[in-house]
């Protein structure tokens, strides 16, 4: 950490923090802030351990424009150090809080869920899942204008304790029907997140609530939720609705989603 200058603490969670810092040996005004994320590997098993390290191997790999830009990794006293990019715009879930019930335009939601797609595309490519797609980790940066997919695994493993807690005792709103039910995990169940963040920057909203942990379930594994506002497009209307098929199969791949006519102007325009 001697490189580096913290800002503030940004995060805590049972296996590390993560800090907003500078870097002390910056030239030429590059000193732009990035986030370091400390985890404690002595709390760790052996096997936690390389999972760790397995993890900081694949984000080294995932070079995107949608995705938070991994730039190193160290180990220093204990602990192994990774260093990301830092959005400066803040989080998809401050964003959608602050908008106060005055609804996003359905251009403005379509460019954010595109660029979030794309980043999707990408890992599933490489035959990855994300497993933590949600709207408070999807990051803005250039004034609001690019989005990008925050870390994974790494990030569970800071905030493993409190989304522990969340699961059992809060409300887990972006549980698919098959974990509900515990059946695995496939790149359908990242689909089903996808939907959930699409449903949140349509309404405001989670797509699914309820006044107990067993209410929510039972909403999640019948896939009911209440109506998109008529102001969004059929299109988008029905691209939730296939989002939310409770059967993963039904759902459809993030690039066939990208294909979409409608979607596929939106992607043709971040390519350029």
């Amino acid at each position: 950490m001697d490189d580096y200058e913290v800002v503030r603490p940004i995060g805590e969670g049972a296996f590390g923090k993560a800090f907003l810092v500078r870097t002390k040996t910056a030239h030429d005004g590059d000193d732009a802030p990035c986030v370091v994320k400390m985890i404690n590997l002595t709390k760790m098993s052996s096997r936690e351990k390389e999972a760790a390290r397995k993890e900081v191997a694949l984000l080294s790999n995932m070079e995107h424009p949608n995705i938070v830009t991994f730039i190193r990794s160290f180990h220093e006293k204990g602990s192994l150090c990774i260093v990301m990019e830092y959005c400066d715009g803040g989080d998809l879930m401050m964003k959608i809080n602050m908008q106060r019930g005055v609804f996003f335009t359905e251009p403005q939601v379509l460019a954010w869920f595109v660029q979030i797609c794309l980043g999707l595309k990408h890992i599933h490519d490489k035959k990855i899942l994300h497993r933590d797609i949600k709207s408070q980790n999807i990051f803005l940066s250039e004034r609001g204008v690019k989005v990008k997919l925050g870390d994974f695994g790494i990030a569970r493993m800071l905030t493993h304790t409190l989304e522990l807690a969340r699961t059992c005792v809060g409300t887990p709103h972006y549980l698919s029907p098959e974990i509900c039910e515990s059946r695995p995990y496939n790149n359908k169940t990242d689909i089903w997140s996808l939907g959930c963040v699409l449903y949140e920057l349509c309404t405001l909203r989670h797509p699914f609530e309820g006044n107990s942990l067993s209410q929510l379930v039972s909403k999640i594994c019948r896939g009911r939720f209440n109506p998109v506002p008529a102001r969004y497009s059929y299109d988008v209307r029905l691209l939730i609705a296939q989002l939310f098929k409770v059967n993963p199969r039904d759902r459809p791949s993030v690039s066939s989603i990208l294909q979409r006519p409608f979607l596929n102007k939106h992607a043709l325009v971040r390519l350029l």
